[in-house]
């Protein structure tokens, strides 16, 4: 039986009245990967968001049928397959990474490092790495050869800079956590996955994620973690971002088991155009906190 095509859906559009196609050498165009999604956005010198688009993905069972899917996305785009970006940030969501200290971290050693934490395939992929400036730490990384390639051959005269999705969360975070003497909750609800920080003093404590299958998953997850980091369920702060409403049946439920929930807002490190009060604010920090790496 035929498999069912490749496909993919644009959710949201937004396009600042700022922008200017004349521009896009002073741009930084940020693009960032996941199994099922694509989130687009495109920053000015002026750290201004101009441009946004999110997609989602079905159909899709390997880095090949991602790669096949993103150059037919890319190759019907009037401006991804524009080569002449300031800069372009590639980020990618996967669960093949770990944080090295920055003390410990030798460049020749990456993928000795990252076998500690994954599985991945040196045939097929390519191991990377990103500085986590706040934290102090390296975060190394596998993305799919093919992708990269692509990729650096799409952008031949942009600076290129690849990343991961765990970094720019951690950076974000850590750049709107305030001082506390206890450590708060961070939550990212990304599609299908959960993303937990704790941070504490300004400094991370804690950091991974978790496939999501069931709404029980969240809840078990965070209480989990809690408990690990000796957080009381009824007093600790938790802050929370990613795709669940204020007002949606989830965070009513969400809310029945943990106390002390705030949404966390928009990012001061860029600026945001009227238009994009369609968009909650606690939607696509993973997104808006590539700004704050590789500048």
């Amino acid at each position: 039986m035929a498999s069912a095509p490749l496909s993919y859906k644009l959710i949201k559009k937004i396009k600042d009245d700022k922008f200017d196609v004349d521009n896009l050498h002073q741009y930084t165009l940020l693009i960032h990967l996941g199994v099922r999604d694509l989130q687009v956005g495109i920053v000015d010198s002026d750290d201004r968001l101009l441009f946004f688009e999110d997609y989602i993905f079905q159909n899709l069972n390997s880095s090949e049928d991602q790669l096949s899917l993103l150059q037919e996305l890319f190759e019907a785009h009037h401006l991804l397959t524009a080569g002449f970006w300031k800069t372009v940030k590639f980020s990618i969501k996967n669960n093949k990474l770990v944080q090295v200290p920055d003390s410990l971290f030798i460049e020749e050693a990456a993928p000795e490092y990252l076998k500690l934490n994954a599985r991945f395939d040196a045939e097929k992929e390519v191991v990377l790495f990103c500085q986590n400036v706040k934290s102090n730490a390296v975060t190394v990384f596998a993305l799919h050869k093919g992708i990269h390639d692509w990729i650096k051959v799409l952008y031949p005269n942009s600076a290129i800079k690849f990343m991961h999705q765990s970094t720019s969360l951690i950076e974000g975070v850590l750049d709107y956590a305030v001082s506390e003497d206890k450590p708060s909750l961070f939550i990212y609800v990304d599609r299908f996955k959960l993303h937990v920080i704790s941070v504490k003093n300004g400094k991370l404590m804690y950091y991974n994620q978790f496939p999501i299958k069931h709404f029980s998953d969240y809840v078990k997850y965070i209480m989990l973690v809690l408990n690990a980091m000796q957080m009381s369920q009824q007093t600790s702060q938790i802050v929370l971002w990613g795709y669940i409403g204020k007002n949606s049946p989830h965070f009513l439920e969400f809310s029945k088991y943990i106390k002390n929930v705030t949404f966390g807002g928009r990012p001061s490190y860029l600026k945001f155009g009227y238009l994009f009060d369609e968009i909650q604010d606690h939607h696509f920090l993973d997104l808006y906190a590539l700004h704050l790496l590789a500048n």
